[in-house]
């Protein structure tokens, strides 16, 4: 597995560069027309750092997910899909890597960090059809591209700092902590926060020439970053954001 950041090929790392150039076989999943360029982003990258011809790609169409589950019916959705990729992941090593070849998943951002190939893996080791060891290669996650590209600090001094879900902002504020990271928020969760004293930097399809950046107090910043989301959402067909909610410590 390797963390290819954010979208931007001048972000991947040294060791993710050496990584990239001693694999055989780079497995893609395709997400659909909608999400074509997420492949080409993918393909763009090994133009960048890896000699044509060295290596070959294998894809796969990537499982519809039920989004509409909620509630209770949440996780055994994500169960059954993180299940049906993984019988993909099962099919690719053992139908398209050789005995003495690497294979690699370019994971976007971080593997450690929201994503669901880890756990994938282990749970192909797990059914006991296929064996193989594998490395994880870090990357620069959304995360750290938000606050880069903001100039501002993920934490301020001496406090701590959350990461969560849009699905988990909107139940509340975390207790106990006023700088949270928000991950995964198809419903625009801030807008429920639009009355407080915090302030938002937010960014969408960091590291590629899509970037969108908007930032200020969560009262006026809002409905831009509203207007912004959808507009680009209708251009796209998707999106992909992020974003750090500072609030004032006396609001609590």
């Amino acid at each position: 597995m390797i963390g290819i950041g954010a979208g931007d090929p001048e972000q991947l790392t040294l060791q993710a560069v050496r990584a990239l150039r001693d694999t055989d076989v780079f497995f893609l999943l395709d997400k659909g027309e909608v999400k074509a360029d997420l492949t080409g982003l993918r393909r763009d990258l090994l133009d960048a750092h890896v000699p044509r011809g060295t290596y070959r790609i294998v894809e796969a169409r990537d499982p519809d997910r039920d989004r509409s589950a909620g509630g209770a019916a949440y996780s055994p959705a994500v169960g059954d899909w993180r299940s049906a990729r993984a019988g993909i992941y099962e099919r690719l090593i053992a139908g398209e890597l050789g005995e003495e070849e690497t294979g690699a998943f370019l994971v976007w951002g971080d593997p450690a960090l929201y994503d669901s190939t880890l756990g994938i893996l282990q749970e192909v080791l797990e059914r006991g059809e296929v064996g193989f060891a594998y490395d994880v290669v870090p990357g620069i996650s959304s995360v750290s591209s938000l606050v880069a590209r903001h100039r501002t600090g993920l934490n301020r001094v001496a406090r701590p700092v959350q990461i969560t879900t849009g699905r988990r902002l909107a139940e509340g504020f975390p207790q106990g902590v006023d700088d949270v990271v928000v991950m995964l928020d198809a419903h625009q969760a801030f807008l429920r926060y639009a009355d407080q004293d915090i302030d938002i930097y937010w960014g969408a399809y960091l590291g590629t020439p899509d970037e969108i950046l908007e930032s200020g107090p969560i009262a006026e910043a809002a409905p831009r970053i509203a207007a912004l989301r959808a507009e680009a959402r209708e251009r796209k067909g998707w999106i992909m954001d992020t974003y750090l909610l500072r609030r004032d410590p006396g609001e609590r």
